[in-house]
């Protein structure tokens, strides 16, 4: 298998694939992305077949950012019978996988390609007890063991291959699937709650989310991002000239300051979480954001940066080494993060934890 699928966003496969070429070279690995506009995926093809397992491996799927999920796979399977889908798949992953974790038969996301989900539900069953037989697939769930794609792109032809769940996105499709809540003041809500998803082990959340942390929303109104925070009971100092919902309001977790975001400046010096989701050029948004944690006025934050029309890619790499050149320059440790959201459209949302505590003079004992 010599090439490495990557599920994107329809309309972002250029993205992906400079991308993916950039990273994979940074990993000395050398090949060429294939793209089709619209698609919902890319192609990378390595040189040398044997580095596209390295790429799974070694490439971190945690630094990728308008990727969905990263499998290997082979050859596209085409006109699959009718009568028999099952043994071309089987045959093809005989040898490549062995013992492995789970399951997942899924498809790009297009409008197109959704009209197969239906069929790919009923098709994991028994490709499920297919794969256990041939002991491609271990007879219980594991969650160590590599994961087994089949990614359909139209009706009888789809990819197979693996991915290893360690580097990996937990989701199906890459996709966290969540609510909207029917309280929520306007559907932006569903970007932060992502994000604390995607950027945040669930096993950290009694701490990093606690209840009675402060926090900071700028550009809040109506509130769909402080909603999520007030939600985890947080007290939070919303900065927006506009209205705030009113049943944010009546929670008395939130103090409403009517000022321009990129003029307030924080009265406390115990503020956890900065958001932040105006609609501005990406470097005014992350000059912003590098002046609150130079200046620790939180500890950690999570914006969007809003994108241009071209050289998109391009446009998120310069704003986060800026950032993260004015904080290795302050002597600042930071862990910095970026992903296009499933409930992103034209933006990146980015997530900084500083290592240091908020409070000078405090180091972060974790």
């Amino acid at each position: 298998m010599n090439k490495v699928l990557l599920y994107c966003r329809q309309g972002f496969e250029k993205e992906c694939a400079a991308e993916i070429t950039d990273k994979a070279a940074q990993h000395e690995v050398f090949g060429f992305p294939r793209v089709k506009e619209n698609s919902g995926y890319v192609l990378f093809e390595c040189y040398q077949p044997e580095e596209t397992d390295k790429l799974a491996r070694e490439l971190l799927f945690s630094q990728l950012i308008f990727v969905r999920q990263m499998i290997v796979v082979g050859e596209l399977l085409r006109d699959l019978p009718s009568d028999d889908r099952i043994t071309p798949i089987v045959g093809m992953l005989t040898g490549v996988v062995e013992n492995g974790g789970a399951l997942r038969v899924e498809v790009p996301d297009t409008n197109e390609a959704k009209e197969l989900l239906k069929f790919c539900r009923k098709f994991t069953v028994p490709l499920r007890a297919s794969l256990r037989a041939n002991h491609i697939l271990l007879p219980e769930e594991n969650v160590t063991r590599p994961v087994v794609h089949v990614f359909f792109i139209a009706p009888g032809h789809c990819y197979v291959g693996y991915s290893y769940p360690a580097n990996n996105s937990p989701f199906f499709m890459g996709i966290p699937r969540l609510k909207f809540p029917a309280d929520a003041p306007s559907r932006s809500t569903l970007k932060l709650e992502e994000a604390f998803h995607v950027f945040i082990p669930a096993d950290e959340w009694d701490e990093r989310l606690a209840s009675g942390l402060y926090a900071v929303d700028l550009g809040a109104c109506p509130g769909g991002w402080t909603y999520q925070l007030v939600k985890r009971s947080m007290m939070v100092h919303a900065v927006d000239n506009g209205p705030m919902a009113p049943a944010l309001m009546d929670t008395g977790q939130v103090i409403h300051h009517r000022e321009d975001g990129f003029k307030y400046r924080p009265e406390r010096l115990n503020i956890y979480w900065l958001v932040c989701d105006m609609v501005e050029i990406p470097a005014r948004v992350a000059n912003l954001m590098a002046e609150w944690l130079l200046n620790g006025w939180c500890r950690e934050a999570i914006f969007n940066l809003k994108l241009p029309m071209k050289k998109r890619y391009e446009e998120v790499l310069h704003n986060l080494t800026m950032i993260e050149e004015k904080l290795q320059a302050s002597g600042i440790n930071a862990q910095i993060q970026a992903r296009q959201l499933y409930h992103d459209r034209e933006e990146v949302t980015v997530h900084i934890r500083r290592i240091w505590s908020a409070t000078p003079g405090r180091r972060d004992e974790r």
